[in-house]
């Protein structure tokens, strides 16, 4: 407070006492709770608000001060509203009061400014047992003068509660001026122009209507006053109605509009005049919740016709007592609803509609107006279906098609049906061929004015009944009988499909469609080529079409390419046209390619006595392309009997020449060449001791007399067909070849001659071994001895050499004959290379040579041709 005194501007100071003073005598004059302010607020237990802007400030007579010599002399509280922004609050509050009865407290007040402005508002407010502050229950605003002004405000409270009344200035914008109060007197006797009121009572209501509190207060003149009723909050509520109840009394009635819990608080009644303010005390406005339960109603039974239910009305939202319990339900789909008043826990509700759903409510009332609250959690439910009153009528068939059956019946009301849940199902059975039945029943649509049943079979009699069901019951109509139309047939099974083929024709079956769907009135197959393994063949053409009639189920395609895939679509027909097409594929076999004809025309181009050379001319491929040319070689024996070519077998089986040695064979292939070596005619020698595809073509033996066939042959897949022709025939030579040795007996020859080797070297391990022994053994030889075998040993070898070189020339002028066809090919390779054998003996000087020499008139030897003996010679 000093440094608020401070601040305030600098002015004479003034007298102690001032005249200006209404009352000039002590504090001690004043009854508890009042104050003159001459030893500071704090001597009355005056307390500056701990939560406002700024402070009140004390002016004592006996300081001096610095405020305008205009304003009152002596000791009072004031605020100077030019130190503190507007809006800005200062409270004083007064020490709390507690008295059973009606106070009067009179107090001196001014709001000055020296240019007239307005300082602000002095406020005076009640807080009542500590709570919070409500609205001003007095006021004053604006420019008052310089002079004290006097009011007096009419506190009526009652035990036990309390009061605590508080100043408040508040600043304004103006920033201008003073405000300021003194005096303050707490009288014990009702004031003289405020009103006093009566004890307002609390006021009870329910929820939801209108609560009205009435005030009565004392007091001459009072009618004309401003009223009001106030709320704790600060909400002020406006008089509804004023009446003078005689020259000292009158009424004022407050009404608050459907109250809630939230309006539920403390109220009082506040009027207002020039000279002071008359408040109430606080009376509570009590709202009560009308019951509602906190449950549904509990289902115990249930039939077609009614409901069985616990009310559950003990545990309740709200306030009682529970002066009535009613039952309220309804049709969930309808509008009217019925109340029924309850004065047992349980309830059976009666005449009801059968499958009907029903919400079902409880409602509870308390005393009062609007008591009864609102109803509680719905129960809802239905009643149970009752059986069907009678059967549908007989059916009405409004279609008949192939695969569907449309159904017509009247239309079936809840008359009939007694539940609005119900099942309309028709049933259906039939049977077929091969004793298969089917028998189903189908949910329709019970609001659909036509109903179909789908998914029959064609051309059958399909008996159908309609039932009604809903869960208490069903009823069934009649049966009746109807046969569906024939449809297209089904296709042809393909497993039944079979074809045979030939080279130019297909023989095909079939076997009926599993669904012919009516009466088969005729097949129709197309067919038309797709490949084939000769480029030569064209296959793009259009379809051909052949038409059998109902009973025929097989068909012979003629004048057809070998080696040609063809396909076949096969399909049946009834009157209501053709069905699906059945497909197969069937390749005619090949045929044996085409030779050229060598009829009477000899193909012999040269001939020696190992070989004999004829012309080979390209066959024409039939079906498929050529896969290779093969030349076959067949010795003639005079016994076996002669066979024309024309209608000679070809040799299927390929056989080698040693496996025709072996074997006993009468013919070995000597060539197998592939067909793009043949493009045109061309020469080919048999015997010229060549090797192709693995095939060794030998020279031929001079004595023996042949036969050349010449062979096509055409492969593809697992199928293989060969043509051949004779070509050639070479005769048995009548005078014998001068060193040529022969075919068959050559390989025996080279076989012999590797064996007298392997028993040459074993010879001369042996004779070196007698050697050794020998030189050991010299006192028993002499010198001269081994010089004069030596000699002859020289002698004997230079013979024997010579008969060999003989011999060796003329076998290598037996393979000089060489073939002129393939001159090229890299697969034809001689003989000898083949076997990479020479006759020739090693001349080494380190081992020794050994000679072969012919003796004669000597056996048991060695047997080799032509009956010669040869013996072996060492060097």
């Amino acid at each position: 407070m000093d440094t608020a005194a401070a601040a305030l501007p600098v002015f004479v100071p003034l007298l102690l006492l001032s005249p200006w003073s209404p009352l000039g005598s002590a504090q001690g004059q004043f009854s508890a709770g009042g104050c003159t302010f001459d030893d500071g607020p704090g001597a009355c237990d005056y307390h500056q608000d701990l939560y406002d802007d700024f402070e009140w400030v004390h002016v004592s007579a006996q300081e001096p001060h610095y405020l305008p010599p205009e304003m009152p002399q002596g000791s009072y509280m004031i605020v100077d509203s030019s130190d503190h922004d507007p809006g800005e609050k200062a409270r004083l509050q007064l020490p709390t009061m507690k008295e059973n009865d009606t106070h009067c407290i009179d107090f001196s007040y001014l709001l000055y400014s020296q240019k007239g402005l307005n300082p602000g508002t002095l406020n005076i407010l009640v807080r009542v047992n500590k709570g919070p502050l409500a609205n001003p229950i007095w006021n004053v605003t604006g420019f008052t003068g310089r002079d004290w002004l006097r009011a007096e405000l009419a506190v009526s409270t009652f035990w036990p509660n309390e009061y605590q009344v508080i100043f408040e200035a508040e600043v304004s914008g103006g920033r201008s001026g003073y405000i300021a109060i003194d005096d303050i007197q707490v009288l014990s006797y009702p004031c003289d122009k405020s009103p006093h009121f009566l004890r307002l009572g609390d006021v009870e209501v329910n929820a939801g209507q209108n609560a009205t509190f009435q005030c009565i207060a004392t007091g001459r003149d009072a009618v004309h006053n401003k009223l009001w009723l106030q709320r704790r909050n600060g909400e002020d509520i406006p008089v509804a109605q004023t009446k003078n109840i005689n020259h000292r009394r009158f009424a004022a009635s407050f009404r608050l509009q459907e109250v809630t819990k939230t309006d539920q608080d403390l109220y009082r009644c506040v009027t207002q005049s020039e000279r002071g303010s008359g408040v109430s005390n606080f009376a509570q406005l009590i709202v009560r919740e009308p019951p509602r339960p906190i449950a549904p109603p509990q289902l115990l039974g249930v039939g077609p016709t009614y409901l069985l239910i616990q009310l559950n009305a003990n545990s309740i939202i709200g306030d009682g007592p529970i002066i009535l319990k009613e039952v309220e339900y309804r049709m969930t789909s309808g509008s009217w609803t019925e109340t029924h008043a309850v004065n047992a826990p349980t309830y059976k509700l009666w005449h009801l509609d059968p499958d009907t759903e029903y919400e079902i409510r409880v409602l509870l009332t308390r005393p009062g107006e609007g008591g009864t609250g609102l109803p509680g959690p719905p129960l809802i439910t239905r009643t149970k279906c009752a059986e069907p009153m009678r059967t549908p009528k007989t059916l009405k068939i409004a279609e008949i098609q192939a695969r569907r059956i449309a159904v017509d019946w009247e239309s079936l009301g809840y008359n009939i049906t007694r539940c609005h849940t119900f099942n309309v199902t028709i049933c259906y059975h039939y049977f077929r061929g091969h004793n298969e039945s089917k028998a189903d029943c189908l949910d329709m649509d019970p609001k659909a004015p036509q109903h179909v049943v789908n998914h029959l079979p064609p051309y059958t009699n399909v008996s159908l009944k309609m039932i009604l069901t809903n869960p208490e019951g069903r009823k069934e109509s009649e049966e009746t009988i109807i046969q569906t139309d024939e449809d297209v047939p089904g296709p042809v099974p393909v497993n039944s499909l079979q074809g045979t083929s030939f080279e130019n024709k297909i023989f095909l079956n079939w076997k009926e469609p599993l669904d012919p769907n009516g009466i088969i009135t005729q097949y129709e197959v197309s067919y038309s080529s797709i490949r084939s393994f000769d480029p030569a063949v064209p296959v793009a053409g259009p379809p051909q079409t052949v038409s059998n009639l109902w009973n025929s189920t097989h068909h012979v395609f003629m004048h057809l390419h070998p080696g040609t895939t063809y396909q076949f679509f096969i399909r049946a027909s009834t009157v209501k046209g053709f069905g699906p097409a059945t497909a197969i594929n069937v390749t005619t076999n090949i045929s044996a390619p085409t030779l050229p004809d060598y009829e009477g025309v000899d193909a012999s181009l040269n001939e020696t006595a190992t070989t004999i050379t004829v012309l080979l001319r390209p066959a024409q491929a039939k079906g498929a392309p050529i896969s290779a040319y093969q030349i076959v070689v067949e010795e003639l024996h005079p016994h076996r009997t002669k066979r024309e070519a024309g209608a000679m077998e070809c040799y299927q089986v390929p056989v080698t020449y040693q496996n025709a040695l072996s074997g006993g064979s009468p013919y070995y292939f000597a060539a197998e060449l592939p067909p793009g070596n043949l493009p045109e005619p061309a020469p080919f020698t048999v015997g010229d001791n060549r090797t192709y595809q693995g095939f060794w073509n030998p020279p031929l033996a001079p004595r023996k007399g042949y036969n050349i066939y010449f062979q096509a042959m055409s492969s593809v897949e697992k199928e293989t067909k060969t043509q051949c022709v004779r070509i050639a025939t070479k005769a048995a030579a009548t005078e014998e070849p001068e060193v040529i040795p022969d075919p068959a007996k050559q390989t025996d020859r080279v076989v012999k001659i590797a064996g007298i080797s392997a028993g040459i070297l074993v010879f001369i391990l042996l004779l070196l071994v007698v050697i050794l022994i020998v030189k050991k053994r010299r006192s028993y030889y002499s010198y001269s001895y081994y010089l004069k075998l030596a000699k002859k040993r020289k002698d004997v070898m230079g013979n024997t050499r010579q008969e060999m070189t003989h011999m060796v020339n003329a076998m290598d002028r037996s393979y000089a004959d060489q073939s002129t066809l393939h001159a090229e090919d890299p697969l034809s390779i001689t003989f000898m290379d083949q076997h990479n054998f020479s006759p020739r003996l090693p001349n080494d000087p380190l081992v020794p040579t050994a000679v072969l020499v012919p003796i004669t008139g000597r056996k048991n030897v060695y047997h080799g041709d032509n009956n010669s003996f040869f013996a072996i010679s060492y060097l």
